[in-house]
């Protein structure tokens, strides 16, 4: 599985996610960004004032190799 860490502007902790639904309505509804700025976000990685307020970037993590 691949996951999704999102960095929100200087905390140093990022917020992990399992898919990019539920990333997708993590933005919207806590977050509250607009639809638009989320297709974004999700497409290119980053988004920075002033097309929003704070500024967000998305991680995509590989999944660690397994050991037989």
């Amino acid at each position: 599985m691949d996951w999704l860490d999102l960095r929100v502007a200087d905390d140093p902790h990022p917020r992990r996610f399992s898919s990019e639904a539920s990333l997708r309505a993590y933005l919207l509804k806590v977050e509250r960004l607009s639809p638009d700025a989320v297709m974004d976000l999700l497409a290119h990685g980053e988004l920075s004032p002033p097309a929003v307020r704070r500024e967000y970037r998305v991680d995509r993590l590989a999944p660690a190799p397994r050991t037989p």
